[in-house]
Parts: structure tokens; C-alpha cells; sequence
């Protein structure tokens, strides 16, 4: 690529961050507070960023899984709940809780209201955003809590943190296992696929693109490329400049997609449990077909929103147990590099 080609391709890359942290800046609007309690952020807090509807069951385990891992403060917002999730997130004494009853389809999914928290709020601070079905593991995660993890990658000028989504998904029909709030969903979901991967180097971004697993393998086998993105960005040293992209999967500056080695050797990473099959799932998905505001066209998953409805059992002989993170490291689906 010519010099000009490049400096063309950064100029349009630095107006497509400025564009996102402008639509951010006005979709901040849509925002209401309902428990602000972020002048007990103090410097140096890990934060965690999450939007959020109807999740009362998962709520209490994710709130215990990332305080034990080292969360010091949630950012929540909350898309429009009628069960009991907000009320619980706003008793949290180290939660924050904003209410967003717009579209999340025109928020991009959530990522405008948590863009603009990100700026607000972020700055300086190492941030975690995921969804409310995922739970990050990575390496040692048990005896080195994310202060150890962000202290090591920022003795190495490391700016962000990927982790590879890794469905969960139980024995049988999707219905029969019941899951109880504040459970740990891995006694219920445990079981994923370990071998059906791709991974694509996308050179616009300058990120991997990882497709594959059971949503792959059960539902989209005739057009795999049509997968969902597995490759999340989940952990960053925020400064108010930077944007996601396309949920956590990319990001701007390109500089922060760079969170796995391609020249042969290995960068530290983790994973992103996603329990998004418990029994509920059935319920959910009617209500997500009904509602159409999430990703795609409208319409255009309605045969995947049905086979999730019909409660279908995902597992099959080549199934793999979940046993912990070593066995994930092992198969090669994260790595410690030279965090022994």
C-alpha cells in the first residue's frame, strides 16, 4: 500500500471514532440515573460496563464471580427490565444503575449508552465490558485477581486484553435442566465444543476474526461463514478516545485489536464463558422475535429464534466436558504465554 493509500485509510479511520464518540455524546440523552453512585470510584478501581434486560437469574452469580475476580465498581444500564434485575443491581452498594428504555437496536446493541459511561466514567481506569450472559476466565484467574493480571500488562505498555467467547451449553433438551438464581451456571452448561474453529485475519481492523462452535455447528451448518464472532475485546486501559466497534469484537485506535500473536508465538488471554442456554433460553427468544432489536435484519434469524424455542439438545459424541481453565489452555482456546 502507497503512503497516501495509508494516510487516506487512517484519516477515515480517525473520522469514524470521532463519529462514534459523537453519536455517544448525543445518545447519552436517552440515559436516565437510577442509583449513581460513581463518586466512590476511586483511582485505580477495575470497572465493569454491562447493558442489561430482564436478568434477575443470572445477576447474582455474575455480580459474585466478577467481585471475586476483582471488580471494584459495576456500570449497568438497564434496557427496559419488568422482573426484579434492576431492583437488585440498585441495592448493590458497589453498583451504579442508568435506565435506557430506547431502542437497543438504535443504541448499536447497547454500545452508544456504554460508550458514553466509558467516557464518563473510564478514563484511566482498566475496564471490563461484557454482556450479562458472559463470565471471563483466564489463566490463574482463581489465586490472581485482575488487579495481578492488569499490573502485568501494564509492566508491558499492554493496553487491551482478548478473550475468546466459548458457549456453554448442557446434556439433553435445553428446557430439562433447571438453573437456580446464584448458581454457578458451569454446574448446569457443561459442556462446549473444543475443535470447530476458524480463525481470519481481518486486515482492515488488524484483529482475528474467530468464528465456529455449537451455534456453528447446530444451527448455521450449511452456511458457517454466516457464524456468530467469538473474538471479544473485553478488557481495556481506557482513555476517552478509544471506541468499540461492532459490540467488543474491534475496536479503534487498530492499535488495540492486537491482542493475539500472529508472527508463531502466543499473546496472554481468556475466555468469555457465555451462558447463554439455560432453561430460560426457550422464553427468550420468543420474546427477542417478538421485540426485533437485535442483531440482522429483521426477520432474518426468525428460524434460528424458533429452533431455540423448540428447546433442542445441542450435544453431541464429540463433546467436551468443562473442567476449568487449564483444560482450555491445554486445547489451545486461550493462552498464559509467560504468565506462568
Amino acid at each position: 500500500m502507497g503512503r497516501m493509500a495509508e494516510i487516506w485509510r487512517a484519516w477515515r479511520w480517525r473520522r469514524k471514532r470521532q463519529l462514534r464518540l459523537l453519536r455517544a455524546l448525543r445518545k447519552r440523552r436517552e440515559l436516565v440515573p437510577v442509583a449513581d453512585r460513581t463518586t466512590a470510584i476511586r483511582p485505580g478501581a477495575i470497572l465493569l460496563f454491562c447493558t442489561f434486560r430482564n436478568e434477575a437469574l443470572r445477576l447474582p452469580y455474575f455480580l459474585e464471580h466478577y467481585r471475586d475476580i476483582g471488580v471494584d465498581h459495576f456500570l449497568f444500564v438497564d434496557n427496559g427490565s419488568d422482573d426484579e434485575g434492576a431492583a437488585l443491581v440498585a441495592a448493590q452498594p458497589d453498583a451504579s444503575l442508568w435506565r435506557a428504555d430506547a431502542s437497543y437496536r438504535w443504541s448499536r446493541f447497547g454500545m452508544d449508552w456504554l460508550q458514553w459511561l466509558l467516557i464518563r466514567h473510564g478514563h484511566g481506569h482498566w475496564c471490563l465490558t461484557v454482556d450479562a450472559d458472559e463470565l471471563l476466565v483466564y489463566p490463574h484467574h482463581e489465586t490472581r485477581p485482575l488487579p495481578a493480571l492488569t499490573g502485568w500488562l501494564d509492566g508491558r505498555g499492554i493496553a487491551s486484553f482478548g478473550a475468546m467467547m466459548l458457549d456453554l451449553y448442557p446434556k439433553g433438551p435445553l428446557d430439562r435442566t433447571r438453573y437456580r438464581a446464584g448458581q454457578d451456571p458451569t454446574e448446569v452448561l457443561q459442556w462446549y465444543d473444543r475443535a470447530n474453529y476458524t480463525i481470519t485475519r481481518k486486515q482492515d481492523l488488524q484483529y482475528l476474526w474467530i468464528q465456529g462452535g455449537v451455534r456453528s455447528r447446530v444451527f448455521l451448518a450449511g452456511d458457517p461463514r454466516r457464524g456468530p464472532t467469538l473474538s471479544k475485546i473485553p478488557l481495556v486501559k481506557w482513555n476517552r478516545r478509544y471506541v468499540y466497534l461492532n459490540s467488543t469484537h474491534s475496536m479503534l485506535p487498530r492499535r488495540l485489536n492486537h491482542v493475539y500473536d500472529t508472527m508463531g508465538g502466543e499473546l496472554l488471554s481468556g475466555i468469555l464463558l457465555h451462558t447463554k442456554f439455560l432453561h430460560t433460553i426457550g422464553e427468550k427468544s420468543a420474546e427477542e422475535k417478538e421485540r426485533r432489536q437485535h442483531f440482522g435484519e429483521p426477520g432474518a434469524f426468525d428460524h434460528y429464534y424458533d429452533a431455540l424455542i423448540a428447546a433442542p439438545d445441542l450435544w453431541c459424541t464429540a463433546s467436551t466436558r468443562y473442567l476449568g481453565w487449564r483444560q482450555l489452555e491445554a486445547e489451545g482456546l486461550m493462552s498464559r504465554s509467560d504468565w506462568a
